[in-house]
Parts: structure tokens; sequence; C-alpha cells
């Protein structure tokens, strides 16, 4: 578990989120699915698609999937996904919290490990769901730190109060290890002809699974994208940071709303999903410190 903060480190952060997905204008079904919830030691509860909330009492967790597979099975595969988050980390919390599972990273770990099992029995089992899998992005706020935990070649961004875009994650392909490596340059990268391949996936027929596990501590003004990749496959990173910290009007859409718009507009050849995070300025000092956060 991670440390606790200093006694003049405040815990009234509040978490303000708002979430869409679309299938967009080639697809006829959509294989994306997004969560939102809410858990403590004695309750789960779903959230709605947009509010905000304190993070001091309960934790928060926000995730996006993308399934993959024939006829309907890609659909299923997704919320497969997101049905064994609601199931699963709500039950690794309390056992952490009696000293049964080491630590959040544990914790993530097993359930990526469960669902990816979950998934490959049912292509074993069932003749449709043959090859089946998903991609999962979750993150996962407590008062002072989000943990996120990733495979696949959905996205988590993260927008510093301070300014700039940064991805979090990184895209399990071919491609995306090109570009971490600096072989390929954003554009390159989204044209490359074998993009969408992955290495790394929920289900899909591998053996074994390697999710990224992260996390690191938020701070007032702070902002974070889940997305799939239809959303990244019409809006170049630029566009996300400018889209996302435009100041809303009093009756202007949700940032996820202005994303998914964006960027079915701009393509719609994929299902496009966009969950938009923050945490509000006023909920305490922006020069709140904390320690840092156990490695995952």
């Amino acid at each position: 578990m991670p440390p606790v903060p200093a006694s003049d480190s405040p815990r009234s952060a509040d978490v303000r989120w708002s979430g869409l997905t679309h299938v967009g204008r080639v697809r006829k079904n959509n294989e994306d699915t997004f969560l939102a919830l809410t858990f403590n030691g004695h309750e789960v509860r779903y959230l709605g698609k947009t509010g905000q909330a304190p993070l001091a009492g309960a934790d928060f967790v926000f995730a996006v999937s993308d399934g993959m597979g024939g006829a309907k099975s890609g659909e299923f595969a997704s919320r497969i996904a997101i049905d064994r988050i609601t199931r699963l980390l709500p039950r690794g919390f309390r056992l952490s919290a009696v000293g049964l599972v080491s630590g959040f990273s544990d914790i993530l770990v097993e359930l990526f490990s469960a669902i990816h099992a979950d998934l490959i029995q049912y292509g074993r089992s069932y003749e449709e769901c043959a090859g089946m899998g998903a991609t999962l992005s979750l993150t996962w706020f407590t008062p002072e730190w989000m943990y996120f935990a990733h495979i696949g070649d959905s996205r988590i961004y993260h927008l510093p109060h301070a300014g700039g875009i940064r991805q979090l994650t990184h895209d399990h392909s071919y491609v995306g290890w090109l570009r971490r490596k600096g072989d390929l340059n954003e554009r390159q990268a989204r044209e490359h002809p074998g993009r969408h391949a992955l290495n790394q996936a929920l289900g899909a027929g591998n053996q074994f699974i390697d999710p990224q596990i992260g996390a690191i501590d938020h701070r007032p003004g702070d902002r974070f994208l889940i997305c799939s990749d239809g959303l990244t496959d019409g809006l170049w990173d630029r566009q996300l940071e400018d889209l996302i910290r435009s100041p809303p009007a009093p009756t202007d859409a949700t940032p996820a709303q202005r994303l998914v718009e964006e960027a079915v507009n701009a393509s719609g050849r994929d299902n496009t999903t966009a969950l938009v995070l923050e945490i509000p300025s006023a909920t305490r000092p922006s020069d709140a410190t904390t320690t840092p956060p156990p490695s995952p």
C-alpha cells in the first residue's frame, strides 16, 4: 500500500469525469466499452457518464476496453473485461486491507491475469469466441495517487496542471516500439500499415501477458485521458490537449463529447471512446507535496 502522506498534506481532492463512446461512421457494432466505478470496503457503485465527487472515503476506477474478434465476439470480450473489473477489483481491495495481498501492483496484475484467463477459456469453449481478445487501460484513483494498468493500444494520457500532454502507456505493437525508440514520429506511426497489429492483448490466443503497471501522484489542475485507438486515429496529441484544456462555455459539451465528436468527424473509421478525468484546482493547494509512490 502507498505510504501515508505527511500530516500537512490535504486529502480533500475531488475527481471530475466525463465519458462517451461512439460506434463511428463505418462499423455496425461498438466493440468499445468504458467504466466509471467507485468502491470502498463495503459497497461498489456505478457512476454516470459525467460527475464530480470527493476522493476521500472511496476509491475511483475508470477504464476503457476495445474488443477484437469476429461477428460480435469483440463486443463480448470488452464487456467481459469491464464486468470482471467490477467483480474482482473491489474484492482485491478488501483482501489488501487485511494484508492478504501486498499492494496495488499485485492486485492489478492479478486482475489482468484473471480477465486474460477468462477470455482464453471462452475462446477454447465456444467456436464463435475463438481468438477474441481485448485491450484494457485502467486508472485507479486514491486521494493521493493514480495507479494505472494497461495492455494493448488504447491509451492513458496525463495532462499536468503546468501544461503539456504525455502518453503514460505504451502501445503494445511493433509500431509502438518503433515510436518509443524514436524511429517513427507521430505522423509516421499513424500512417504505418502495421499500426493495428498488437503483440499484447487480453485473450486473443496469447499464452502470456505482461501488462504495464505504473503510479503517479496527482495534483490540482491535473487532467487524464483514457481512450480507444479510434480517438487517436482522428486526433493528433496537440488536438487532444487543446480540446481538453479549452474552457467550456456554460452550455458547451463535456470534454469527452468534444473529443469524440471531433475524432468521428475527422475519421470515424473505428469505434471511438474517451474518458476525461480532472482533479479540480479549487479542491486543495497546488503546492501540496506527497511521498513518492511505491515501485510498481
